[in-house]
């Protein structure tokens, strides 16, 4: 009898614990459910593409309605209620998230936006950062050959002995030109390709990740690769094979060059905003600054992987100067009208710089 007695207890204290915990439920769903609701219309409009139809008040009102739910949430959880409303702030949340903090765009719409005009727009934007590394590019190329012609050694400092080869003061006409013809046939050129594509990379991006430091081992990086040029123009203009050096070199260089210009640019822009930051806070100029230049160096790998392409490939199977500086001059125009002259572009640059985001 007895043990009856207890077990009706323990039943009792059971059903007790049970409708406290569903009335402790109802009582945190009922004084939190206003909210709830108006954020899940919130997001329910914008996931359907009407946000005309979201008030300035709501749309206002949703970051603190998100947090809100989150907060609810973890409460949610810690104090174990109910499953069903813990299953509803599971979605609710995970679907604010996407709306509050996600990506606005697809994939497809954000290269869309990419080629129609971002990428011109963030190198439109460091426009005198291009100007200035332009300028060195020209000193850089003057003093290589400046340096090599006084005094050859300088050549295999700027060089290396190993990049050299054949390439070397002293080597007759003929040698030289066998470097720069006659290679049509060779084997292994996917695989030259992959290599340059990654020492083409490696050399940009140190020179955009190193722009921190005031943009000066960008600059150093952008000095010391066409110094090199330079050294190796000499040698071919003392064999009277400067054109054809040329060719060799245009037929990709117009593309890696300006690849390489562009990430040196890019680094000295974050250098030069973080040296001097303007009117704006320091923290958010640079944030700014990196935000451009990491735009523009999308653009970078995607012009480093064409370059290799044109050296590995293009710049083997053309073998004619005329030829080489035909496919180099036509990657120049393409980069300049995209760059520069495109209306496109030129329409999508002047509208966001309306909006403010090129600022």
């Amino acid at each position: 009898m007895s043990g009856s007695v207890q077990d009706n207890g323990q039943a009792a204290s059971a059903l007790g614990a049970i409708e406290s915990a569903a009335l402790r439920s109802d009582r945190f769903r009922l004084e939190r459910e206003a909210d709830w609701q108006r954020l899940e219309a919130i997001v329910r409009k914008m996931e359907k593409g009407r946000l005309r139809k979201v008030s300035d008040e709501d749309l206002l009102a949703l970051p603190g309605l998100y947090r809100t739910a989150a907060s609810g949430l973890s409460v949610a959880r810690e104090t174990s209620l109910d499953a069903a409303t813990v299953a509803y702030l599971e979605t609710l949340v995970q679907r604010a998230w996407f709306v509050v903090y996600g990506p606005r765009t697809s994939l497809a719409g954000w290269l869309r936006s990419f080629f129609a005009g971002g990428w011109s727009a963030a190198v439109r934007a460091i426009g005198a950062d291009v100007a200035a590394c332009f300028a060195i590019l020209v000193a850089a190329v003057a003093a290589g050959w400046l340096l090599v012609a006084n005094d050859p050694e300088w050549y295999f400092a700027l060089v290396g002995r190993e990049m050299a080869g054949p390439r070397v003061p002293g080597a007759t006409p003929e040698m030289l030109r066998a470097t720069l013809f006659d290679n049509a046939d060779q084997s292994g050129l996917s695989v030259f390709a992959a290599q340059l594509f990654s020492n083409n990379a490696q050399v940009s991006i140190l020179a955009f990740a190193l722009g921190f430091a005031f943009g000066i081992p960008s600059v150093l990086l952008l000095v010391q690769n066409l110094a090199l040029l330079g050294a190796m123009l000499w040698l071919y203009s003392g064999a009277e094979l400067t054109l054809d050096f040329g060719g060799w070199i245009a037929v990709h260089g117009t593309t890696e060059i300006f690849a390489i210009l562009l990430s040196a640019a890019a680094g000295l822009h974050i250098g030069r905003t973080l040296a001097f930051p303007g009117p704006r806070p320091l923290l958010s100029a640079a944030a700014a600054a990196g935000q451009r230049a990491a735009v523009v160096m999308v653009g970078v790998v995607l012009m480093l992987v064409i370059a290799a392409l044109l050296e590995g490939f293009a710049r083997q199977l053309v073998d004619t100067t005329l030829g080489r500086f035909s496919i180099g001059g036509f990657m120049l125009v393409v980069w300049c009208a995209y760059f520069f002259a495109f209306p496109g572009t030129r329409r999508w640059c002047e509208e966001r710089a309306g909006e403010g985001g090129m600022r």
